[in-house]
């Protein structure tokens, strides 16, 4: 249908075809509406180098850390695992002298007691082999990997609390299971390296939820940052995760009833605890 006729009087015939919501046609040469090429992102784009005095042997060094004002967070995982955009920032999460071997959360690295910094010297740097100070422009999740084990460790030396320990050892389990998920495919070894990857970090989301329950009875909020109801919420993921359900639904109660629980909060453990009555109405099915 013609929905311009009569306009053959202006002269105007060539309009018969033209629809009044064709979408426009764009320049598909890797170009934006603006005819300006599309901007890749890197990962290094995220990232700058702070100079750290270690506190432990007094040497200075350069780590990575990440532009707190340029990432932009996607998403959280139903354990609360972060994502951000183009990068993984939990990689860059703890900071770690090749000098001594001294390795913390980034936040906590300046904080050390006395008698803290005489234990890591005495059994780990007395023992700690220096390496050649990383220079690359991005951390592999090998490297990443590598220095939260050697963070376990200090706070292991140093008695540090049972909450730092567990969030060591859940951000270990979150980058482990990233590892064995970003594998290449159909390399020799690939699946036993992945099914051992995948067994290493189940047993780091073990420690960090036996850790967990270990401090909420023993210390005070917020435990590494996390308010009270962010960690229930969390022991009741973990707990649901382990087939834990009665645990994991005192827990889910807890936050649906507190008053300080966000919004979103308390969305996620109601669908957690309708998850749960689904699994346990299943199981009484004959």
């Amino acid at each position: 249908m013609n929905l311009f006729s009569g306009l053959e009087k202006f002269g105007l015939k060539s309009v018969a075809s033209m629809q009044v919501f064709e979408e426009e046609q764009k320049d598909k040469k890797g170009e934006g509406d603006d005819g300006k090429k599309e901007i890749v992102h890197t990962e290094e784009e995220f990232l700058f180098d702070k100079t750290i005095v270690c506190c432990v042997c007094d040497k200075e060094f350069k780590t990575k850390r990440v532009k707190n004002g340029r990432v932009r967070m996607l998403k959280s995982d139903p354990d609360l695992r972060p994502r951000f955009q183009f990068i993984d920032t939990l990689k860059y999460g703890i900071t770690s002298c090749p000098f001594c071997g001294y390795a913390a959360i980034n936040r906590n690295f300046e904080h050390l007691a006395p008698a803290q910094r005489r234990l890591i010297k005495e059994q780990i740097c007395s023992q700690f082999q220096p390496t050649i100070q990383y220079d690359g422009a991005t951390i592999s999740y090998e490297m990443a990997i590598d220095r939260y084990k050697l963070s376990l460790l200090n706070a292991i030396v140093k008695k540090g609390r049972a909450s730092e320990k567990s969030y060591i050892c859940l951000n270990l389990a979150w980058l482990l299971r990233e590892k064995a998920s970003t594998m290449p495919e159909g390399t020799p070894g690939e699946k036993a390296a992945r099914a051992e990857c995948q067994k290493e970090g189940e047993t780091f989301y073990g420690q960090a939820y036996e850790g967990f329950l270990k401090a909420i009875s023993q210390e005070m909020f917020p435990l590494c940052g996390m308010e009270e109801s962010t960690v229930d919420y969390l022991l009741a993921y973990m707990s649901f995760h382990f087939k834990k359900f009665d645990i994991s639904a005192k827990f889910l109660s807890s936050v649906i009833t507190s008053p300080s629980a966000s919004r979103r909060a308390k969305d996620m453990a109601l669908e957690l605890r309708n998850e749960i009555r689904a699994i346990l109405t299943k199981q009484k099915k004959p």
